[in-house]
């Protein structure tokens, strides 16, 4: 049986490409994104209350993931992405329904003469243009569970890198992303299966083309610069 779900919004954030984004959302509390209505769905009292929640849940597509088929075990990169887990055990983007979760921060619901209402939020985890299919209010008695164990999360280790970001290269962003940039980058974007210290890479974020190397734990940004289009075309 087929069951349709509707776009309801789309995610505006950073990220121009899926290369980058945190694993989880709230890992960069300093990320800043804002949630954009289809049009059929600007009705400003669908929103009615919400201001009055702190945190939201957010069900989403993992639409670059698509694929035909699904496997049942996937690689966790918290595991290296060197052991198989099963799909279910994971948050893997490759599921049989490509469907996303996360939680984020509401920082502010404001009503423009462009896009109706939007929702302002922190901490979210989706590339720009994300099709959202469901927003819910978190509830704090009902969804925190501080007793809650992580299964092989909680063993597998920290990835935080520390950040060498030049003062010359870091005033090139705006103040306003300076801060968000730094976490994105201490959270190792790098796919779980290149750790070369050798090998430089390229992230964009905020319109901006960072380019890096990692060593020894080091995260060194080497570049910042405006990506070309074709760039942005190729996800580089």
């Amino acid at each position: 049986m087929k069951v349709e779900i509707q776009v309801i919004a789309r995610m505006h954030s950073d990220f121009a490409t899926k290369f980058g984004i945190p694993r989880q959302s709230g890992l960069v509390k300093e990320l800043r994104s804002t949630i954009v209505f289809e049009p059929e769905f600007r009705n400003s009292d669908a929103l009615r209350g919400i201001e009055d929640f702190s945190h939201l849940w957010i069900l989403w597509q993992f639409s670059e993931a698509v694929r035909q088929g699904w496997s049942p075990t996937v690689r966790p990169p918290r595991l290296g992405g060197n052991t198989r887990m099963g799909v279910f055990a994971t948050r893997s983007p490759f599921r049989p329904n490509n469907i996303g979760m996360s939680s984020v921060k509401l920082l502010g619901v404001e009503h423009t003469e462009k896009y109706g209402t939007v929702l302002h939020v922190g901490g979210a985890d989706l590339m720009d243009g994300t099709p959202i299919f469901d927003i819910k209010p978190y509830i704090p008695y009902s969804d925190c569970h501080p007793e809650a164990t992580g299964g092989f999360t909680d063993s597998a280790g920290e990835f935080l890198l520390q950040v060498d970001f030049p003062d010359q290269l870091l005033q090139l962003l705006p103040p306003d992303k300076q801060e968000a940039a730094i976490g994105v980058l201490s959270h190792d974007p790098r796919p779980s299966y290149q750790r070369s210290a050798d090998r430089a890479y390229g992230l964009t974020f905020a319109g901006f083309d960072i380019r890096f190397t990692v060593k020894d734990g080091v995260l060194t940004v080497h570049e910042v610069a405006v990506p070309s289009k074709a760039d942005q075309k190729n996800g580089r």
